[in-house]
């Protein structure tokens, strides 16, 4: 039996203060409840090629029927991680291509991101009896919001189009035959965003020490228990380059090690078409289970409580969505670097560390990997995530030895939430001619 934690007053004026020191207003706790709901979900499949799957699904549902022909519009950053990636349910096919048309054969737009989930053994065989027919074209289309993608699906005289922008599921203008069924504004999607202006770290540990587990204990515990079971799966077969089960190979029982290779596993079999759902953090399941899975292979070492785990979670999973909300949700920058220094936060909270202790573990590990590139999802993104795992426990070690790196040293500048933000201006600015280029370069 799960412990409540503290409950909270009905004034709003009130406070809660956590073991930390910082007070923690009924109306912040709210905020980071909701956050956490709405950026905890379940997908089956690396998110991108799924939004594009989602999005024809959609417009497929809208129009009514089989389409003749469909388009799909994407932006670079879509293309770059939808291209490489193996899409499940689809016998092991790859692509933008074989996206849209599990999306067209199959696909059940009311599960959203776990919109392949119903796929038949003929789905399947029509899915890959259209594979380089022509029924699906994809084009590139520059757009100012990086997540963005259009299907247009034509059947006679018929039309019916719809767009997903903003979130991997977030729909926008939805058409048939040139009339307007529904849309998203602009200013709602910037209205949706704004709360995460709110997050930061200290705020961050009092809500992980007073939140009323109640309220997200059920998403926090299908996070664990979804993620372990694609790890375990990772562990067991030989998933894409098989980073997990080398790293567990070659390092035995070291905690470390294991708590790397899980995550790394768990990334090995969702890269290469494994049709297990993950829990995602920030739009994308390999942070999902590089914030959750070294948390609970600390927190089963430890033989911690189910609540001590459940709190420890919620750091990891707001700590990374703290630097997510000044990067934005896709980049030429890393999101498993954002992960990695959450599941090191989460693991500091275990341990019972200090608040100086984790802001300073999150600044030494942004100055030693932040700016680490994402060049698209495929089988190195877990080799990536043990990268960035190695580097965030390095800067624990340092943190705890009160040691770490300065303001003025490179990126890093006068405490955690500086550094943040200077790690979001490099990325959404500064690597927008870098992501150009990654795609550019997988593209020639």
């Amino acid at each position: 039996m799960l412990v409540a934690g503290a409950s909270f007053p009905a004034n709003n004026e009130e406070n809660t203060a956590g073991k930390n020191g910082s007070l923690m207003d009924e109306n912040t706790n709210r905020i980071y409840t909701e956050i956490l709901k709405s950026e905890l979900k379940t997908a089956l499949g690396c998110t991108e090629p799924i939004a594009i799957a989602y999005c024809v699904a959609y417009a497929k549902r809208v129009l009514g029927k089989t389409p003749d022909h469909c388009d799909v519009y994407c932006t670079g950053s879509m293309i770059k991680n939808a291209s490489a990636v193996t899409v499940p349910q689809t016998g092991g096919l790859r692509g933008i291509e074989a996206a849209a048309l599990a999306g067209l054969f199959g696909g059940d737009a009311e599960q959203e991101l776990e919109v392949l989930s119903a796929i038949t053994d003929n789905d399947r065989k029509q899915i890959q009896a259209a594979m380089g027919t022509g029924l699906v074209c994809v084009h590139l289309q520059e757009h100012e919001v990086p997540l963005r993608v259009e299907a247009v699906l034509t059947a006679g005289g018929d039309t019916a189009s719809a767009e997903v922008i903003h979130t991997h599921t977030g729909l926008g203008t939805v058409q048939r035959n040139g009339t307007v069924l529904s849309q998203t504004s602009k200013e709602s999607a910037e209205d949706d965003e704004a709360k995460f202006k709110s997050l930061n770290i200290r705020d961050i540990l009092a809500y992980a020490d007073t939140v009323e587990l109640s309220q997200v204990e059920e998403l926090l515990k299908k996070q664990i228990s979804q993620n372990r079971q694609i790890a375990g799966e990772g562990l067991q077969r030989d998933w894409g380059a098989r980073v997990g089960k080398t790293i567990l190979a070659q390092s035995g029982s070291d905690l470390r090690a294991r708590a790397i290779a899980v995550a790394a596993a768990g990334s090995d079999a969702r890269m290469n078409g494994c049709a297990l759902p993950v829990v995602i953090n920030g739009g994308s399941g390999n942070q999902g289970l590089t914030v959750s899975l070294p948390v609970l292979a600390f927190a089963e070492a430890k033989s911690a409580s189910e609540e001590q785990l459940l709190r420890a979670l919620c750091v990891s999973n707001l700590v990374s969505l703290r630097q997510k909300s000044e990067i934005g949700r896709l980049s030429a920058y890393c999101g498993v670097v954002c992960a990695a220094t959450g599941a090191i936060a989460g693991i500091g909270y275990l341990n019972g560390d200090t608040y100086e202790v984790i802001a300073q573990s999150i600044v030494n590990s942004i100055g030693c990997i932040g700016g680490m590139v994402c060049d698209g999802a495929k089988s190195s993104c877990a080799d990536k995530i043990a990268v960035a795992l190695q580097c965030a426990f390095l800067g624990y070690d340092l943190a705890c030895a009160g040691a770490g790196f300065q303001s003025g040293e490179g990126i890093v500048k006068d405490g955690v939430e500086e550094t943040i933000d200077s790690v979001g201006r490099m990325a959404r600015r500064g690597m927008q001619e870098t992501n150009r280029e990654i795609l550019e370069i997988m593209m020639d």
